[in-house]
């Protein structure tokens, strides 16, 4: 602990009595065996293959490739007889061997500052949510990659929930499209480009820890990043990880958007509790991945956030060891009010308690900003996500158990 309150952590092997995180739960759902394929979240290489097996030439495929890639990403057509410049016989053979489909929008809630929730329903009856948040000069996409989250982090409602299963590709695209769905946002053939972006930003911070569901993140986002489709550049999509450390350094070579880290703690003690993917990569450990970050650069800061406990973890003491431990990487400060949920064996800091931590932050020279709660009144706020599906309630005196209180 010498080395972290200095500022100068260094690398250490993982302690003995960390736990093995649930691996073995994300392995890829089965998809079911004969049926349609869905083309919605395959790459375009996926999408070339699949074309080529179901008859297409060899000397054809690169452009139908294209053709299917803009009809279901720019214009957001669900059709294959709508794909007008493809010849009939081939929209036939499209519509027997493909679908183009997403999940489902069980309910649709807006909150009172404009936030909306969407509760989803995906393959085998699972339900995810998904939240868009509309700001003054842009609008953010908060994105799931799991049914439930194998973290169990105990100040996040979400991670009550046991982990399920790992989202698909189409899963996580179809929750960008989805949105783009309610909100009106696909182009109309004819009429003049609109350059407003209703989803201008997407981040990786609903159910789920994006890096233990890698390839399917991966393959989804390069469909939400090509530039002839939903056309979201890699700059306003933020993948959030709680500390995944083998495959930090893979994100910024296979993913290339930015990046913000679930830190919340400064000692190990503390994010032990908080946080119990500590206890397999420690704050050391994080802190030496994220230096070796392949894209670390002043204009592509790392995002620590950091959800403000009352009385847990939001002393000068800890704002000042903050500082000290982040020293030499470029970084903001995001500070999060924490949102209560049932049950929650927390309490938010004073907000007196808050400006006096970011103040120690800003001075320091790092950008504080203090998320604005949005959305807490449909429980749509940070760390308030959880499916319906598995809303059951547990004691406080369970959760506080839990948590190590």
């Amino acid at each position: 602990m010498g080395d972290l309150i200095s500022g100068t952590p260094t690398m250490t092997e993982p302690r003995a009595s960390a736990p093995i995180t649930q691996d073995v739960l994300t392995l890829p759902r089965r998809l079911p065996e004969g049926g349609r394929l869905n083309l919605v979240g395959l790459t375009r290489e996926q999408l070339r293959d699949a074309l080529l097996a179901a008859g297409t030439p060899e000397k054809q495929a690169r452009m139908r490739v294209g053709q299917i890639w803009q009809w279901i990403y720019h214009w957001g057509v669900r059709d294959f007889a709508a794909m007008t410049n493809l010849a009939r016989d081939y929209r036939a053979m499209l519509a027997d061997r493909f679908e183009i489909a997403l999940p489902e929008v069980v309910t649709r809630q807006v909150s009172a500052d404009g936030t909306r929730k969407y509760l989803l329903r995906i393959a085998g009856g699972h339900e995810v949510e998904t939240v868009y948040i509309p700001e003054e000069n842009r609008g953010t996409l908060c994105i799931s990659s799991q049914v439930g989250c194998t973290l169990t982090c105990s100040f996040c409602h979400t991670g009550t929930q046991k982990l399920v299963r790992n989202l698909t590709a189409a899963e996580i695209v179809g929750q960008v499209m989805l949105a783009r769905d309610d909100l009106g946002e696909w182009p109309e053939p004819g009429a003049p480009r609109n350059e407003t972006r209703l989803v201008s930003n997407v981040v990786l911070m609903g159910m789920g820890e994006p890096l233990y569901n890698f390839e399917n993140v991966r393959d989804a986002l390069k469909v939400v990043m090509d530039g002839e489709g939903l056309s979201l550049s890699r700059r306003r999509i933020t993948l959030s990880t709680s500390g995944v450390v083998p495959e930090i350094a893979r994100t910024a070579e296979e993913i290339g958007c930015l990046l913000a880290v679930s830190f919340h703690a400064t000692t190990d003690e503390v994010r032990d509790r908080l946080v119990p993917i500590n206890k397999r990569w420690n704050i050391a450990m994080l802190l030496d991945a994220l230096r070796d970050y392949p894209r670390l650069s002043n204009s592509e800061r790392i995002t620590f956030e950091y959800v403000m406990l009352k009385g847990v973890n939001d002393s000068d003491e800890d704002a000042k060891r903050l500082v000290r431990l982040i020293r030499g990487i470029p970084a903001k400060i995001n500070l999060i009010p924490f949102n209560e949920w049932p049950g929650s064996p927390y309490e938010r800091s004073d907000w007196e308690r808050i400006e006096a931590f970011a103040d120690i932050v800003y001075k320091a020279g790092y950008a504080s900003p203090i998320r604005t709660p949005r959305g807490e009144d449909i429980m749509a706020a940070c760390g308030q996500l959880k499916s319906a599906t598995e809303r059951a309630r547990k004691s406080r005196a369970a959760i506080e158990a839990e948590a190590g209180l």
